[in-house]
């Protein structure tokens, strides 16, 4: 549940002059309507950055970036929306309420939850500096890891009690059913209560913000499985979100423009002290698609240095494919067989580690060379086998010029003439184009000009454009690139029209609105709105008739006469449905 009340949302974005805003950071010109400037998240030479005050977003011609004020200052600032909200209210002298109207157990909660683990940290490295946790401090020595750094990563102990940290939680003043939400008590199938971690070296792990939101509890004894326990998801911590040290290195990465992607605590743990100031780990979990987007708001390019073995390798190779999707730069950086970060600092020490570093490949030739290993090439099956796993890679490049690049080097690795390589590609990339992701901006040649016009409309006429999506059915919306953000938009019939722009812009993902401020920004509406409808309820109305044609062809049994007679009257009815709405 959002932190702030809708309505004060509403109030914030009406009271923020996006003009006003933008000109804080950059010099803008007025053109008719609109202002104009050069863009700030692109260089260019010749303006194609443009605000419209009257709708309420912005829109670069060049970058295809836009969206609404909020937008612009996440963008601007690198920051999340909550923050992005608070620094809007502290700019234009807006109080900000700080629990969800209607809702206010949610927001205390999630404030219960985040004391409860700030107080949980404290007991952990309490009971490391004490006598319990001489063991514990002896391990972390061992792995050569200095007081310095164990009071920087705010690590702790737990001793093996059963209910230690719940009796000291209770003693202050905490009741049992926040402690079993916040994850650090567990109920028994016997109804017992007892803390999770027993007997483990205790790893805070925190938002990007620095607030304490879950715990990595590491094994001390080779028998003591499993070797990592780590808090469940709670209302303030979701594993697929959070990226380890982040809080401890952004800054860095945001200066320098990289971030070294690593896997586990302690790699992160031995980089960070060996001075890799732009280290994050992924907590030795498949790299998500929020996780990539939360590193993109500090860098644009990612150096990874997984482990060396199969599985380390494989991971390599999903999150590059998985951040060059999102835009980022990427190299492999190679440790030798048998090493981690963690373990090769520990031998070789930091100097040789960052050697490796520097000397990382561009993630397309490590994966040539993956998909290379042990394929002679002299055979036709083993090049097309090759290039056949390669083609889904060289699909996915979202640079026209990039994946021209690689498909020479394709050509050149499976010995096959370059213009047959790059019509390959080509193909691949048209077939995979249906299938858009979450992640995916669909491009205009996906989206229908019927569905631009109706959100051409949303936009620039709203009070038409939701008289026109009020006259479409939600079947009209089935299998539109575009469904959510017109289903979002129909929930808006409640505003006044001339909220509705900036209120649907408030509700998209970034790529979404990317993709509405971009059809907004056309000079012209792409269709009139009335022939929208038609053009959308003609295809549902066609996709009705095939599904009714194909269900005749295949009519078997005694009644199928009379399925057929009834079948048959409705496919006519949608026939002349279509052919109304053809004229």
């Amino acid at each position: 549940m959002a932190l702030f009340p809708a309505s004060f949302i509403d109030d914030l974005r009406a009271r923020a002059d996006i003009v006003r805003v933008v000109q804080d950071y950059v010099p803008l010109k007025k053109a008719g309507a609109t202002w104009k400037g050069l863009c700030p998240f692109h260089q260019e030479k010749t303006p194609s950055f443009q605000v419209n005050p009257d709708k309420g977003f912005f829109y670069c011609f060049g970058c295809q970036t836009g969206g609404d004020v909020f937008k612009f200052v996440e963008l601007q600032e690198k920051v999340g929306f909550q923050e992005a909200v608070r620094l809007l209210a502290a700019k234009f002298g807006v109080t900000v309420p700080e629990r969800t109207a209607g809702d206010p157990d949610d927001a205390l909660e999630r404030e219960a939850l985040l004391k409860v683990h700030e107080r949980a940290a404290a007991w952990f490295r309490e009971q490391l500096a004490g006598r319990a946790g001489a063991r514990a401090r002896q391990q972390l020595a061992d792995r050569g890891l200095s007081r310095e750094t164990v009071d920087r990563l705010g690590l702790g102990f737990a001793p093996p009690a059963r209910e230690a940290l719940k009796s000291w939680l209770l003693g202050q003043g905490f009741e049992l059913p926040l402690l079993l939400r916040s994850g650090l008590v567990v109920q028994r199938d016997d109804g017992q209560t007892v803390d999770r971690f027993r007997g483990r070296l205790m790893i805070p792990i925190a938002r990007d913000s620095g607030s304490i939101v879950a715990f990595g509890g590491r094994s001390m004894d080779p028998d003591q499985q499993p070797k990592y326990l780590n808090s469940p998801e709670t209302p303030i911590y979701s594993k697929g979100r959070t990226l380890y040290g982040l809080n401890l290195t952004k800054a860095d990465i945001r200066r320098l423009g990289y971030a070294v992607l690593v896997e586990g605590y302690f790699d992160f743990a031995q980089a960070l002290q060996g001075g890799v100031l732009t280290v994050v780990a992924s907590c030795g979990t498949a790299l998500t698609a929020q996780q990539a987007h939360l590193l993109r708001r500090f860098a644009s390019k990612v150096v990874l240095s997984y482990d060396p073995d199969a599985a380390g390798q494989g991971a390599a190779e999903r999150s590059s494919l998985l951040l060059v999707q999102e835009g980022f730069l990427v190299n492999v950086a190679l440790l030798p067989p048998g090493d981690d970060p963690d373990g090769y600092i520990r031998k070789q020490g930091v100097g040789p580690y960052l050697d490796l570093i520097r000397g990382s490949r561009p993630y397309l030739d490590y994966l040539i060379d993956r998909a290379s290993q042990g394929r002679d090439f002299g055979s036709d099956e083993a090049r097309r086998e090759f290039l056949n796993r390669m083609l889904p890679v060289a699909a996915r490049i979202p640079d026209a010029a990039a994946r021209d690049q690689f498909a020479d080097r394709l050509a050149h690795r499976a010995r096959i003439t370059e213009e047959v390589v790059r019509a390959e590609i080509r193909r691949a990339a048209v077939e995979r184009r249906p299938a858009v992701t979450a992640r995916e901006l669909p491009s205009f040649g996906q989206v229908r000009p019927a569905e631009r016009g109706l959100i051409w409309g949303l936009v620039q006429d709203p009070e038409a454009g939701l008289e026109a999506l009020a006259a479409l059915e939600e079947d009209d919306l089935e299998g539109l690139v575009t469904r959510r953000i017109l289903e979002l938009a129909r929930g808006l019939h409640a505003e006044s029209p001339h909220e509705v722009p900036s209120a649907l812009l408030g509700r998209l993902s970034m790529e979404e609105a990317r993709l509405v401020t971009s059809i907004a920004a056309e000079p012209a509406a792409p269709a009139p709105l009335a022939e929208c409808v038609a053009t959308l309820k003609r295809l549902r109305y066609e996709r009705e008739r095939a599904g009714l044609q194909r269900e005749i062809d295949g009519l078997q049994g005694g009644d199928a006469e009379r399925r057929m007679a009834e079948l048959y009257r409705r496919k006519m009815e949608l026939i002349r449905l279509i052919e109304q709405l053809s004229t």
